[in-house]
């Protein structure tokens, strides 16, 4: 069922996608949702859940579900005035205990969107006879949302999908609303098993979905770059290959080869990388990732930046003068106020989210951005590391190099040294780092900072000398204090 057709009927509904209920048939303080009886008798019914799953799926991929990950790794050090802000998790010293609110967020911002997800899909079916075309694309639009939440939780309260995770504890799973059920923690296993089927039955219903760049509901081509990265996961490469040019080739995706297209990919909102980008307007929503600049306007001085986290020697050194990464993502022309005083062409600041000046309410940057929870970009990667993990270097190369010739970076030859280097240039900020050093086991070497912002970060143990070694406990994030207390089936992971 295409979405124009889909528009078509749902057009009246539109104006009330944020009440999302019809006040002569719900209570006016909640909704009673009683199993087994109709939640929706007519196409708006059915729009407005469209929109409530679409908008629960939206809010996951901006502000605290990316730069949690991000701060933990060796990409960024803390300013001298970050306050603290996600001071825990970048140290991951004794502070990064069970009530940590940012590894929360992600828990409960997930099951919350689950549960939503979970309403529909059982529901989907018990609607009339001209209902049912349209409830069933909605409800492969919320088994695809559900795969990737699942995923998602699965990469950061659970360990890496291996030998032992048939054992190995992830998060609770629930595919059947039930307020009052207490579930324990399924296995690793377990929840990739349900994140396969989800996906199986995506695909079946979205088969006839053509993606296309942008778009902002699942398509098919989104559904197949998430069996990729799955596939990847559990370490079948071939598949995880398979789909990942699966979606390369069908031609709807291009990666930004010049400055002019960098621009308007990742300032404008308006490339042809990603594979989904979510609606964004100024009045009913955007993403946000602000900490790298959280720009000012000082009368004094004009636009300057008061980031929390300047990007580390390691990052910035990176990529080549050319890259076009480097040119689109990184500035040392924006001053930078920290401590008292303004410092500008000291060192590089981090500003692949710094604005979309048609989502921006005022003259001052504020970060804003629409969000794009998979790019095209990815899937060069994971072709890459899977041929290069099933010891075909040829083909790793072949992929590698298509993407390294985009951005204008040297080629290499296709090892998993390469494919690592490359994850890192390519999806800094993107929340990815942390499950790729999970994935490969690896560790993490100190923060050294750049020469020009070595008197203006925090120092110490936790700052830029923190190292982790493979295998760290900590990389596993901990069950919320709350879910403990209110659940007694659950346990909580080791180190915390």
């Amino acid at each position: 069922m295409k979405k124009s057709f889909i528009y078509m009927i749902a057009a009246v509904a539109i104006a009330s996608v944020l009440s999302s209920c019809d006040m002569n048939l719900k209570p006016t303080t909640s909704i009673a949702y009683v199993e087994g009886e109709p939640l929706m008798i007519s196409a708006s019914d059915v729009s407005e859940f469209e929109n409530g799953i679409l908008s629960s799926f939206r809010s996951r991929f901006d502000g605290v579900y990316y730069q949690t990950q991000e701060v933990m790794v060796d990409y960024f050090n803390a300013s001298a005035d970050y306050g603290n802000n996600y001071g825990s998790v970048h140290r991951m010293d004794v502070d990064f205990t069970d009530g940590e609110y940012n590894t929360r967020d992600h828990w409960s911002g997930h099951f919350g969107a689950i549960k939503n997800y979970n309403i529909f899909i059982e529901n989907a079916d018990n609607v009339a006879d001209d209902l049912k075309e349209y409830a069933q694309f909605v409800k492969g639009e919320a088994l695809f949302c559900r795969a990737f939440s699942y995923l998602h939780l699965a990469r950061h309260f659970g360990k890496p999908y291996g030998s032992s995770s048939s054992t190995d504890l992830a998060v609770p799973l629930v595919t059947v609303y039930d307020q009052l059920d207490k579930p324990a923690r399924a296995t690793v296993a377990e929840v990739y098993a349900q994140v396969k089927a989800d996906l199986d039955a995506a695909a079946a219903i979205l088969a006839g979905e053509t993606g296309e760049a942008r778009a902002d509901y699942p398509t098919i081509d989104a559904v197949n770059a998430l069996y990729a990265r799955y596939y990847l996961d559990i370490k079948d490469y071939a598949n995880a290959a398979s789909y990942a040019e699966k979606v390369i080739n069908t031609g709807n995706y291009k990666l930004a080869s010049t400055e002019e297209e960098m621009e308007a990919e990742y300032t404008n909102d308006e490339g042809e990388e990603p594979i989904m980008q979510m609606f964004a307007s100024k009045s009913e929503g955007y993403g946000t990732n602000d900490i790298y600049t959280l720009t000012n306007n000082a009368t004094d001085k004009g636009l300057n930046l008061r980031a929390y986290y300047f990007p580390t020697k390691k990052l910035v050194e990176a990529y080549e003068p050319d890259d076009l990464r480097f040119k689109q993502w990184f500035t040392n022309e924006i001053p930078n106020f920290v401590s008292g005083s303004y410092h500008e062409g000291e060192f590089y600041s981090f500003v692949k989210y710094y604005n979309n000046p048609a989502l921006n309410s005022g003259n001052v940057p504020q970060a804003r951005h629409a969000r794009k929870p998979i790019k095209i970009s990815e899937m060069y990667l994971i072709a890459a590391e899977a041929y290069a993990q099933a010891g075909n270097s040829a083909k790793a190369k072949e992929v590698l190099n298509a993407l390294q010739t985009a951005r204008h970076a040297t080629l290499t030859e296709g090892t998993m040294d390469a494919v690592k280097n490359e994850w890192f240039r390519e999806t800094v900020g993107e929340g990815l780092r942390l499950n790729c050093l999970k994935r490969w086991g690896d560790g993490m070497a100190a923060r050294t900072p750049q020469d020009g912002a070595a008197l203006l970060i925090m120092t110490g143990a936790g700052y830029e000398q923190r190292t982790i070694p493979a295998g760290f406990a900590k990389l596993t994030w901990p069950v919320p204090t709350y879910e403990l207390q209110v659940n007694p089936n659950l346990v909580q992971n080791e180190g915390f």
